[in-house]
């Protein structure tokens, strides 16, 4: 390099130090206010993002922030006017009622083992099922998969009545079988496609495939593979991401899940099912500790309520700390390709 292309260097660097070094005032009047206009904006901007997010956080977790503060308070602090959120009489009295109530260690392995019995079957059944939408032709396609849409728009109450009736007198070979009490009718439907929110996931994993290149199963069916083994070994693989997304929703739905659970698992203790006549068994504990009928208190039920709504939802909120970075690459790679 030549004495003169150093100088040039040496004067570009000298240049760039000098035009970074320039106050924000110099540059902004070399720029007509437009980079006064620029930062306003980009701050103003950030400012009310920062604003939007907080407030929308905060409705999510102010309930769930209320209910902490009564689960450790006594029953003296709820009453007292002048406490909000921290308790002066600190007490675990509320959680050891609870889970007494709720028969804790109970219900919690029986919804532990039914939720992942339940979203295994969910997630194996929908995603053959999607696959089947997303690549192959078949006579009706179109209704089908709108009769899938509509699973997922029409509330399943509205067949409450049929799905009773239909289990409750079961015709099997010409004998009737009352199959209501037990897994039995909850796995056939699962099974079926047609237990909670199956409908949503048969969308999901079909719109995932439909992104998935089509190069991938050619090179398989060359090699010799059927569609099953083209699915299992080609496939399924591929769509972790998707699969797994589906059976945390499954999985927590099928947690926090009250509808299902009456109509067809009753005879099974449920965290969902105690939890819905938590005050009422409150009602029951109070009076046989007490020594004849008691009225429970208001408040203080609303305290062992809130203390039953967060044991429940404990192991969920584990769930999802360690699943966190799972779950979000899953949402963030599903497809939505029409």
């Amino acid at each position: 390099m030549t004495n003169k292309e150093n100088k040039i260097k040496k004067a570009k660097k000298t240049v760039t130090v000098n035009t970074d070094t320039r106050s924000f005032w110099e540059r902004n009047e070399a720029s007509n206010g437009i980079l006064l206009t620029e930062t306003i904006k980009k701050y103003a901007i950030s400012i009310f993002r920062g604003i939007l997010l907080f407030g929308m956080c905060f409705m999510i977790i102010q309930p769930l922030l209320n209910k902490l503060a009564l689960s450790f308070m006594s029953e003296k602090d709820l009453y007292d006017t002048t406490i909000i959120l921290v308790p002066k009489h600190f007490s675990v009295s509320n959680w050891k009622i609870a889970t007494t109530i709720l028969n804790y260690k109970t219900t919690i392995w029986n919804t532990l083992w039914v939720s992942a019995f339940v979203s295994v079957i969910e997630v194996c059944m929908c995603a053959l099922v999607g696959y089947g939408f997303s690549r192959f032709n078949f006579p009706l396609k179109r209704f089908w998969f709108f009769c899938v849409i509509l699973v997922i728009v029409i509330p399943p109450q509205t067949i409450s009545t049929s799905l009773f009736l239909h289990f409750r007198y079961f015709n099997f070979f010409g004998k009737t079988i009352n199959l209501r009490g037990s897994m039995l009718p909850y796995v056939l439907m699962c099974m079926g496609c047609m237990g909670l929110k199956n409908g949503l996931y048969i969308f999901m994993i079909r719109q995932f495939f439909m992104g998935f290149p089509f190069e991938l199963e050619e090179a398989a069916y060359v090699d010799g593979c059927g569609p099953l083994r083209t699915f299992f070994q080609i496939m399924v693989p591929g769509a972790k991401p998707i699969l797994t997304s589906c059976f945390l929703f499954s999985f927590v739905w099928q947690w926090t899940d009250s509808f299902y659970s009456n109509l067809f698992l009753g005879k099974i203790q449920l965290l969902s099912i105690q939890l819905a006549s938590i005050a009422d068994k409150f009602g029951i504990y109070l009076s046989k500790i007490n020594g004849g009928s008691t009225i429970a208190p208001v408040g203080y039920t609303n305290a062992i309520v809130s203390t039953g709504m967060l044991v429940a939802v404990l192991p969920l909120i584990v769930l999802y700390i360690f699943c966190q970075r799972l779950f979000v690459e899953s949402l963030a790679s599903t497809g939505v390709k029409m």
